[in-house]
């Protein structure tokens, strides 16, 4: 409105001034209005997004959840693997008798289950499954299972009688396309006796290298798990061997460990891509058989790379042995049938590069003996190509 109205009188310039006030007054009500309707479209949003993510993981218990059991064994020989980070031992100081309990995963119909080696280890005189609907399992057979120097954590077991229950294998995902943030879902025995647990979160970091004791026994042993991925779904004892999930229902990792000491939400699982060639070999065959490229190596770290005045920090470094007794690169190994030779560093596993978050064992474990893979290797400042035909690996070993 215009201020040359200055023939107005007081009433009426009042009168102006009242509904410019009201006017200002019905201004900051819409826009407080507004705000409101804003934030209770905004929480109306908020609202849909929880209640739809939790019916996605409802969705996900009630997809994945029938493909998860829970797996007890009976271990007379616990000295046999000192290191069991989620065993459930009863009655009081060291039994005779122990029982590991844990999860397992079914990944085929015919009744295979992949689980970790520390929920059967060595000494296992017994094991039965029970399924999600409560039954159980009593012919189980364990398949074969990683040594305990091994750092891929990892046993496979096999139904031999389901009762005539129809078996629902998982579907196993690609971990290499997780990424930190993603949301998962962990499901598990929980503490050897919440069966069927379903806890979700996100991944907080991957790559990881740890080392694993049990919380159950007071022996120092440890296990060295390497290119685990880091989450802080929550897992408990008793949820070792059951899936990490993404939000596709697609098993990413295999629950493997647990941070101690006041941590809290910090867990592990083995990707399952560094057990693809394991899990495809048993599906196939329905033998356990090891690759094996039979060479002794550090990882590379710019400390260790300085020490050795070496030109890269990334890589698997074949160490200069000793002595003659115990050589780096063992004799009649596909190591060296391939030429590899002490001093090597393989920075690639068939066009895959070997850092800090992919070791050579992760990278070998993907595939299969017989397999033929190359090596893309540094010497004496030149790099090189070696095709390797993977073996098996020796009891012995």
């Amino acid at each position: 409105m215009s201020r040359s109205a200055k023939l107005r009188t007081a009433a009426v310039a009042a009168g102006i001034v009242l509904v410019a006030l009201l006017g200002g007054a019905g201004g900051a009500w819409l826009e407080n209005h507004n705000d409101q309707n804003g934030l209770l479209t905004s929480v109306s949003d908020q609202k849909k997004v929880v209640t739809n993510q939790s019916q996605l993981i409802s969705q996900i218990a009630k997809t994945v959840g029938p493909s998860v059991v829970s797996v007890n064994a009976n271990i007379t020989d616990t000295s046999a693997n000192p290191s069991n980070p989620f065993s459930q031992f009863g009655g009081g100081g060291q039994p005779p008798e122990a029982v590991a309990a844990g999860t397992g995963i079914i990944i085929s119909d015919s009744g295979l289950i992949v689980t970790n080696r520390h929920v059967v280890p060595v000494g296992s005189t017994k094991v039965t499954v029970t399924l999600s609907d409560g039954t159980e399992l009593k012919d189980v057979t364990v398949v074969g299972r990683t040594s305990d120097s091994d750092s891929l954590d990892v046993a496979f077991l096999k139904i031999n009688d389901a009762k005539g229950k129809q078996l629902k294998p998982a579907v196993i995902g690609d971990s290499a396309k997780a990424q930190v943030g993603d949301d998962v879902v962990a499901i598990g025995n929980a503490l050897g006796q919440f069966q069927n647990t379903v806890t979700s979160g996100i991944i907080s970091g991957y790559g990881r290298s740890v080392q694993a004791g049990s919380s159950s026994d007071q022996s120092s042993a440890t296990e060295s798990l390497e290119n685990l991925i880091q989450t802080d779904a929550a897992i408990n004892e008793g949820n070792s061997g059951g899936p990490l999930v993404n939000l596709n229902g697609q098993v990413i990792g295999i629950n493997t460990a647990v941070a101690s000491g006041g941590a809290q939400n910090v867990g592990f699982a083995i990707p399952v891509n560094d057990m693809r060639g394991l899990i495809n070999q048993v599906l196939k065959t329905g033998k356990f058989e090891r690759p094996y490229l039979g060479v002794r190596y550090v990882p590379l770290t710019a400390d260790i790379a300085s020490q050795f005045n070496l030109n890269t920090s990334e890589g698997a470094f074949i160490l200069p042995s000793a002595n003659s007794a115990s050589p780096s690169v063992l004799p009649n190994s596909p190591a060296a049938a391939a030429g590899l030779k002490e001093g090597d560093i393989i920075v690639e596993v068939e066009g895959k590069k070997i850092d800090q978050t992919h070791s050579l064992t992760s990278l070998l474990s993907q595939h299969q003996p017989g397999d033929k893979v190359t090596l893309t290797v540094k010497r004496d400042n030149q790099q090189l190509k070696l095709e390797v035909t993977l073996g098996t690996l020796p009891a012995s070993q």
